[in-house]
């Protein structure tokens, strides 16, 4: 019996390494060309950042390559034994389907322990790091955030069009500036500007010719019928904070917060006070979406071994090719209902923390039912 379990675990090491190893690269440049290329290109970006950057992507990448590579190494290593009729003649020896899935389950829970130490504490904090280490390649060379046909709206306060750019020369801008409630309260229009970075102050600033404006009344800010028109200036100087900007992105999303975060979010009466009964509701709806999420798919790589053994020697084929077309369709399938759960993740009326757990109850389902039937063949 040893000797099976080292056979048939050693073949599914080796394969889901193989198989993590591949898909994560594929995520990883994919999440590259995604939020990096044009930063890399327009920037002078030292190289410390660039590899910061991918370290802290590489643990958000192995929440969903782990499971979803064990899932492919199940099916080509048990479709492969199924096509040369190996586990015929482990069964004529006395060896039943579920012996020879002991290793598969002793994996998929080591598997499943990786995963949940993963999203439940390394992928938030990774995220959080991620997002910080966007910030210092973008800022690194701050006018480069100032590309053409595009709107700048890193900076809290305002949202920046600029049609052309060529180095700190723009031209044709629109600068829209809101308040707190992220309100607008003035646009600017300009035909040129030129951008000057002040680093005693960490300020960017746009110094604007040939500008028009319009602006609402500070002393009746809800009130159209008041805002001002058709001001025309020569020159001026708007200066743009990269410490406001450092606040912006220091925030944390649901994403980049670790479960005894959000614990601590859902618990903060203090912080809920002054909102409004949905607000609460929906806030806190996300919340426990958010936290169930991470339960759930830290089982994904048991939920895929016992739908994945009975797939792959149902299907009967040792190409590989099969063996990734089902991995894809079971991980697809499995994923969507994540999203859709995560979609309406502030509806409290669908109870998406009750639908993050339906994919592992599908795919658990399914596998039991099908492993129970070729128990009996």
């Amino acid at each position: 019996m040893k000797l099976i379990d080292r056979y048939v675990g050693g073949q599914l090491l080796l394969s889901s390494s193989l198989a993590v190893a591949v898909l994560s690269v594929v995520l990883v440049l994919g999440n590259i060309f995604k939020q990096l290329l044009e930063l890399m290109v327009k920037n002078d970006t030292p190289i410390e950042l660039i590899l910061s950057f991918l370290a802290y992507i590489l643990p958000f990448s192995l929440a969903f390559t782990i499971p979803w590579g064990f899932l492919t190494a199940v099916l080509l290593v048990f479709g492969k034994m199924s096509a040369e009729n190996e586990l015929i003649a482990f069964r004529a020896n006395g060896v039943s389907i579920p012996r020879i899935c002991y290793p598969v389950l002793f994996l998929s829970l080591i598997c499943v322990g990786t995963c949940f130490w993963i999203n439940i504490d390394v992928a938030p904090r990774a995220q959080a790091k991620m997002k910080e280490a966007l910030y210092n390649i973008a800022t690194s060379n701050p006018m480069a955030m100032f590309g053409a046909d595009k709107v700048i709206d890193a900076f809290p306060s305002k949202k920046i069009y600029v049609e052309s750019s060529k180095g700190p020369e723009l031209s044709n801008l629109l600068v829209y500036e809101v308040s707190e409630d992220n309100q607008l309260i003035k646009v600017i229009f300009a035909h040129r500007g030129l951008l000057e970075t002040d680093h005693e102050k960490k300020e960017i600033l746009l110094h604007i010719f040939d500008a028009r404006y319009e602006a609402r009344d500070d002393d009746d800010v809800d009130n159209i019928l008041k805002i001002k028109q058709g001001i025309t200036m020569q020159e001026s100087t708007l200066p743009i904070s990269l410490e406001e900007l450092h606040d912006k992105k220091r925030g944390k999303g649901m994403g980049g917060m670790t479960t005894g975060e959000l614990l601590e979010r859902l618990n903060n009466e203090e912080k809920q006070a002054h909102m409004t009964e949905k607000e609460r509701s929906e806030e806190a709806s996300a919340t426990r979406t958010e936290m169930s999420k991470r339960y759930s798919f830290s089982l994904a790589s048991f939920a895929f071994a016992l739908i994945g053994v009975p797939l792959a020697i149902t299907a009967h084929r040792k190409e590989t090719s099969i063996g990734f077309l089902l991995s894809l369709g079971v991980a697809v399938t499995y994923f969507f209902f994540i999203i859709i759960a995560n979609s309406v993740r502030e509806n409290a009326s669908w109870h998406p923390e009750f639908l993050m757990w339906l994919p592992n109850i599908l795919c658990i389902g399914g596998g039991g039912w099908l492993f129970f039937r070729m128990s009996r063949r």
